[in-house]
């Protein structure tokens, strides 16, 4: 199934924070059944081939996003950080583990190569890399780089590295070019009745 993933979070824990969509109107999910993670995590490219997930750990990662974006609203708003939500962001960072560097020898008479095992579990795996990531992001200065796009019906978070500082848009060619198309006809509807 095809979905509308975007990358304009410049940080791999925002991308996963905007597959929620429309979070500043009803909003809408994208990671609606299993197999919808599992088509996530490959695009993201957090997995080679698409993972088994079933519903309970679809429900682990949907709580894992809310927790990330609960404490990136509090870094944007300047809010109390929700205690539970920064707690549940470290448990599963704290499961993050580095890959692990095996030897394999297929030939005895050869050296053996250095080759990397893929983890027991793929997908807890990548959400404690998520976790990680939104650690990194929001226990550092960077944290004053996430924004919320400025449209009224998008919402999507990223993190602005404009050499301004001042971007506005998740993507100009999406939210940006919208927005300036409505103030272009905003402005000529208001010319023309003059």
């Amino acid at each position: 199934m095809e979905r509308a993933w975007v990358w304009d979070g410049g940080r791999p824990c925002l991308d996963f924070v905007n597959t929620f969509r429309d979070r500043k109107g009803e909003g809408w999910e994208l990671l609606e059944e299993p197999p919808d993670l599992a088509a996530w995590l490959v695009a993201a490219e957090m997995t080679a081939t698409p993972p088994e997930v079933d519903a309970a750990l679809l429900q682990e990662a949907r709580e894992l996003r809310e927790a990330v974006n609960g404490c990136v609203t509090a870094a944007i708003t300047g809010d109390d950080w929700p205690a539970g939500d920064v707690n549940l962001v470290n448990r599963w960072a704290a499961e993050r583990r580095p890959p692990s560097p095996q030897l394999r020898q297929d030939d005895p008479a050869l050296p053996p190569v250095l080759v990397t095992l893929e983890p027991s579990d793929p997908v807890r795996a990548a959400l404690a890399e998520l976790a990680a990531d939104a650690v990194m992001l929001l226990g550092t200065p960077d944290r004053e780089t996430v924004r919320v796009c400025a449209s009224d019906d998008c919402g999507l978070r990223f993190a602005d590295r404009s050499q301004a500082g001042r971007r506005q848009w998740c993507s100009m060619r999406r939210c940006g070019n919208r927005a300036k198309a409505r103030a272009h006809r905003a402005r000529a509807a208001r010319d023309e009745g003059r």
